[in-house]
């Protein structure tokens, strides 16, 4: 089950990341068995500039990308499932190509991505990857045909631009880039998404009853930053209020950012929100609130915020 909510959450945080720069599909279903892609990815060309804030995660999505992310060492035959995966995506092109006459270039199959925190030396030399200088150490390419790549996360150096793909790492490796995230500006433009991630990974994680050991670290690393989180938008809502300079403009920010926060935690763990209980939510006073934001670590479906709310 662990495995799940983490694999649900790379999906998730990969999605949410390159969103802003082309069109991702995630999972994306190929070939009559049904095989999953977790994340398949088409950017944008206007934005090939601006994908590079994403470090080496950008670069690696500058092209058309197939992203295979794993929450424990990736398997032989995990990566030969993968390697199907990407056959098949360019048995569906060449095929589309037939139909319309033409052809396709390399350039247009995606670049296949194995995202794994560790690999051994017997699977990196057993599908013939290497590495390459214009790439930093960690990144394995298989034969240039196969249009693969292993990225091996817990090899990567601890430098700014591999922090987004260190998150996806476990253990002291996710640990260290969460710390990492916590130092940036929050203007930042993926601190803010990238924190809810994690809060409902968090979430998701606390009412697990199998929850491994370094998960637990995981919880108790990002409690606080929760918590942090949480004060800074009841901060920011205090501050419009001193702006208002009344004291029911007081009252309103301190409100407005309580609100913020739980509707956003709450969209991320049931789905959207309908507007009807979106105003509910806004009618409840600080104290509602407040509890609201204890509650709602335990809700798994809307009718528990129906019943929950019901009762106030």
């Amino acid at each position: 089950m662990t495995r799940f909510i983490h694999d649900q959450f790379s999906k998730d945080y990969l999605e949410e990341l390159l969103k802003p720069f082309g069109k991702v599909q995630a999972p994306s279903r190929v070939a009559a068995e049904v095989r999953e892609i977790d994340v398949l990815f088409s950017p944008i060309p206007t934005q090939a500039a601006n994908i590079a804030t994403l470090g080496l995660l950008g670069k690696m999505a500058s092209t058309s990308a197939i992203f295979e992310p794993f929450r424990n060492p990736a398997t032989k035959e995990e990566i030969t499932d993968c390697l199907l995966k990407l056959l098949e995506v360019r048995n569906a092109l060449q095929r589309e190509a037939n139909r319309n006459k033409t052809t396709i270039a390399d350039s247009d199959i995606p670049q296949l991505w194995i995202l794994t925190p560790t690999a051994s030396a017997t699977i990196i030399s057993g599908f013939g990857a290497t590495l390459k200088s214009e790439w930093v150490e960690a990144v394995y390419f298989l034969p240039e045909y196969l249009r693969t790549a292993i990225v091996v996360i817990h090899q990567l150096p601890p430098t700014p631009e591999t922090l987004w793909l260190r998150m996806l790492g476990r253990g002291k490796v996710q640990q260290q880039a969460i710390n990492e995230l916590a130092a940036l500006p929050v203007n930042h433009p993926f601190v803010k998404v990238t924190l809810e991630l994690l809060y409902n990974l968090q979430q998701n994680l606390r009412i697990n009853q199998n929850t491994e050991a370094d998960d637990r670290e995981l919880v108790m690393r990002l409690a606080p930053l929760y918590q942090q989180d949480r004060e800074q938008a009841r901060q920011e809502g205090l501050q419009q209020g001193l702006q208002q300079g009344l004291e029911q403009g007081l009252q309103q920010g301190l409100e407005q950012g309580e609100q913020q926060i739980i509707l956003r935690l709450l969209n991320r763990r049931l789905g959207e929100i309908d507007s009807s209980l979106i105003e509910q939510i806004k009618r409840l006073s600080i104290e509602q609130l407040e509890s609201l934001g204890e509650a709602l670590l335990d809700f798994s479906t809307v009718t528990e915020l129906e019943v929950w709310l019901s009762q106030q």
